[in-house]
């Protein structure tokens, strides 16, 4: 009886809950295009992406009265971050990433520090422009070719266009809703956070194949019940991704910035990938099926 009632429901509102997927996609593509108009890119890079200076001190600073000094002094395309102890918290040294070259920002530092940087207290790493822009062509490229492969991979297994589709369209989907949070978030995203979204097609396809293989590759039961049954199965790898993320995010965070970054950005896909394998997959693939009649 009451497997009957939640048949029921779902069979009458499923196409109806397609629409909350389809706006948050059209707000995400508004954002990322608002963003691409006013920077010239869909993401904000950080250095190792654009090029420039990270100088690493050991020293324990006051940041946000270093963040006032540096602006004060005309440098206005930099972070400051702490770097920790991770048992105590204690801070050991701070960073400081610039467009700046080595010979413009060093002496603005030690003058803020009242000592000279070198070899023993300090470490500076320069990267030029035109390496990041080569790497970042490199990450994107290899970005598409990662798509295309997965794309190539579900048409493989499935053989079928719209089931294949619809588990294409979730990871795309995925990666676009991200992107979109961290634009508005306003985060510089490194080489780390690429790969990150490279992790998201992994996830994303994990569970939206499990999805669509238990219910279009196996006869036993009602459609309602095998998408029920990959639902729980899904529903609970999803969770469980997320409350390790969710853990080791808690216990790295500020400490490492390159690690906080991959986990939030797999944490937010994750969440989006929840919506768009168990709406809009689960919708596509139940109207496809009742299309043709399938049990």
């Amino acid at each position: 009886m009451e497997e009957e009632k939640r048949r029921n429901w779902h069979d009458k509102y499923y196409k109806l809950f397609l629409i909350i997927p389809a706006l948050l996609l059209v707000f995400s593509l508004y954002v990322i295009y608002n963003f691409y108009q006013e920077n010239g890119d869909i993401i904000n890079k950080d250095i190792s992406l654009t090029g420039g200076t990270s100088v690493t001190v050991n020293s324990d600073v006051e940041l946000n009265d270093l963040k006032t000094y540096l602006t004060e002094n005309g440098v206005d395309d930099f972070s400051v971050r702490g770097i920790s102890d991770l048992r105590t918290g204690k801070q050991l040294a701070f960073m400081v990433e610039t467009r700046l070259s080595p010979n413009e920002i060093t002496p603005i530092l030690e003058k803020y520090l009242g000592f000279e940087l070198d070899s023993e207290n300090s470490s500076v790493e320069f990267t030029g422009e035109s390496l990041s822009a080569g790497f970042y062509k490199q990450l994107r490229i290899a970005l598409i070719i990662a798509l295309v492969l997965m794309s190539f991979v579900v048409f493989l297994i499935f053989r079928n266009f719209v089931p294949s589709l619809a588990v294409i369209l979730a990871a795309i989907t995925d990666i676009i809703m991200t992107l979109a949070v961290v634009d508005l978030l306003g985060w510089k995203i490194s080489n780390a956070g690429i790969v990150a979204i490279l992790m998201l097609i992994g996830y994303s396809v994990d569970s939206d194949i499990l999805l669509t293989t238990r219910t279009l590759k196996t006869n036993k039961g009602s459609i309602n019940s095998r998408l029920y049954g990959s639902f729980k199965t899904g529903i609970t790898m999803t969770l469980t991704s997320m409350a390790a993320v969710s853990a080791a995010l808690f216990v790295i965070y500020s400490f490492s910035e390159v690690l906080t970054q991959i986990f939030s950005i797999v944490l937010i896909g994750l969440g989006f990938d929840l919506i768009n394998t168990y709406i809009t997959n689960v919708g596509i693939l139940k109207w496809y099926m009742e299309k043709r009649r399938m049990d």
